[in-house]
């Protein structure tokens, strides 16, 4: 089973951003040299606990930091951005790293309505009702090819997203609903269902995109993986200590309460959560592979199995101690190299 990376670049209580990234950097660099397939970086905005806020500037840096591993982004979210402008900056990527790069749209701003109404202000944002249309311009304007716009006059202007692709980007679309399985479906795209969220919907949505599968010039067949959130350590103790900051940070976001960045496992143990949001920690808990390497293995590869995937993208969520170097994550590391010694990637 192949093994995937998808990061928000969290931020601790022991780290300035600077920090957060160093320890980014240092995460998929080794992910690259233990076989990991693909890692992918999120786009959220304004969050004290998020720092990937700019998919395109991230995967330049993580590409030029590795050498082999597919870099991409999970995901641009389209309706920040105009299709050209993504296009562009994706089409670049990939002549910098030929056949590495992967392009994940998703529908959704990231961000709440405040922060749609300042991007709205740079007038480089896309209507989200022509979400469909957009995808399929990008996709267009990535090719060899490009795309062409019909002017009043009749006649036929050329646009490319670069002025000569050797190569494209994997183009990918990403959703927690229906909507986007039936989308990449129709346009016969490689689609990727967010189970990281809640766990809930997975296999409706991975039903509908499978059967409902139109081929196409980019794809035959259907493709598809999974995405969850774990934390794995060398005791199963260890690992469930490490990942309630996040649980915490989660629940907090769920019961609407203020974020701030993710508490240290000191911090955390020292918590008193409400009993709102213990609800919410057990429920999450539910769903999140936390344990040790063999429990984790054994969940993993069930959770494959049952939703027929070869491919599971994980979430390294587990955070730190006290007195941890802030530009290392130590927790997040040992997940990811306690799986690939479970699941040998070369």
């Amino acid at each position: 089973m192949r093994l995937s990376i998808l990061d928000l670049i969290p931020v601790r209580t022991d780290q300035d951003t600077a920090a957060a990234l160093a320890a980014t950097i240092a995460l998929a660099k080794r992910a690259d040299e233990l076989g990991y397939h693909r890692y992918w970086v999120a786009e959220h905005h304004n969050m004290p606990s998020v720092a990937s806020t700019n998919p395109a500037v991230v995967i330049g840096i993580l590409a030029a930091a590795t050498q082999r591993i597919r870099v991409g982004s999970g995901g641009v979210m389209l309706p920040n951005h105009a299709p050209l402008v993504v296009a562009e900056q994706f089409a670049l990527l990939e002549a910098s790293a030929p056949g590495r790069i992967d392009l994940g749209l998703g529908r959704a701003p990231g961000s709440d309505p405040v922060i749609s109404a300042v991007l709205r202000q740079s007038g480089n944002t896309s209507d989200v009702d022509r979400f469909p249309n957009n995808v399929q311009d990008i996709v267009a304007l990535l090719g060899v090819d490009g795309a062409s716009v019909r002017m009043t006059s009749g006649e036929e202007y050329a646009l490319r997203g670069t002025p000569k692709a050797g190569s494209v980007p994997d183009v990918w679309l990403l959703g927690s609903s229906d909507y986007s399985a039936a989308l990449a479906a129709a346009l016969g795209l490689p689609y990727v269902f967010a189970h990281h969220f809640s766990g809930q919907g997975t296999a409706r949505a991975l039903e509908l995109y499978r059967s409902s599968f139109q081929p196409s010039g980019h794809l035959d067949a259907p493709r598809t993986f999974l995405t969850a959130n774990a934390v794995v350590a060398d005791t199963a103790a260890e690992a469930e200590a490490l990942a309630l900051p996040n649980l915490q940070q989660m629940a907090r976001l769920r019961s609407g309460k203020p974020l701030g960045p993710i508490a240290t496992v000191e911090e955390a143990a020292a918590t008193e959560p409400s009993d709102l949001e213990l609800g919410f920690v057990e429920q999450m808990r539910a769903a999140w592979i936390i344990g040790d390497a063999d429990q984790a293995a054994a969940e993993l590869q069930g959770l494959a199995d049952r939703f027929g995937v070869d491919e599971v993208m994980v979430s390294p969520v587990g955070s730190a101690r006290e007195g941890t170097p802030s530009n290392s994550a130590p927790a997040r590391e040992r997940t990811i190299e306690l799986l690939a010694e479970r699941f040998p990637q070369h």
